[in-house]
């Protein structure tokens, strides 16, 4: 898939998606970005960039099922070949999910299965967690549950507030995602089960 169609689907400033934006080779595949929210920072990164950023509103649709049939519909009538998970905020259902089977990756601030949903870093704060990390996972119907493609570790220092730890989880994110992109982009994923295969690049 040397010229795949990436969606990026986003809800905050972006700065996962940056680092998507940053990287040379899944740059160019960057099609489409969504958000559930119009003053996301991810919108106005994708203007900049000239990539097709599209606000849509969660309250104009009836329920969840409604409101993720409009998103498959929308990215698949995009021909998006692959989606990124970049800090967005809703849960995606099964039809967005069926539609984008092993084709759909979300990075998580924690090492899963610890600490899933949307307060992992304040959560393991709060635990008194000695390592924390971040997971890059293929998405399915479960919640931060998908098989795990990538993995770091991150030791949680006695010092650590919520923007010390927050700020070294990003780094992390910033290097796992596209390489995850990547990988799956260029079709170096090799799933069975649960585990994930990630062949290495070839030198550029």
């Amino acid at each position: 898939m040397a010229e795949a169609r990436v969606a990026v689907l986003a809800s905050g400033e972006g700065t996962n998606l940056q680092a998507l934006l940053d990287d040379p080779v899944v740059a160019p595949w960057i099609a489409l970005v969504v958000s559930d929210r119009a003053d996301a920072g991810a919108l106005e990164r994708a203007r900049a960039r000239g990539i097709r950023a599209e606000h849509l509103d969660p309250k104009s649709f009836a329920d969840r099922v409604a409101y993720d049939r409009a998103l498959a519909g929308l990215l698949l009538g995009g021909g998006i070949d692959l989606v990124a998970l970049a800090g967005f905020m809703r849960i995606v259902g099964p039809e967005l999910v069926g539609a984008f089977e092993g084709r759909m990756v979300n990075v998580h601030p924690a090492l899963l299965p610890a600490f899933p949903g949307t307060s992992a870093v304040a959560d393991a704060l709060a635990w008194g967690a000695k390592v924390t990390g971040v997971t890059v996972h293929l998405v399915d119907e479960q919640v931060d549950h998908g098989p795990v493609v990538f993995q770091e570790a991150i030791p949680v220092r006695e010092d650590d507030t919520w923007d010390s730890l927050e700020a070294r989880v990003h780094e992390v994110e910033h290097r796992l995602l596209p390489a995850a992109v990547r990988a799956l982009g260029e079709g170096r994923m090799v799933v069975e089960g649960r585990r994930v295969r990630v062949v290495p690049e070839a030198k550029r």
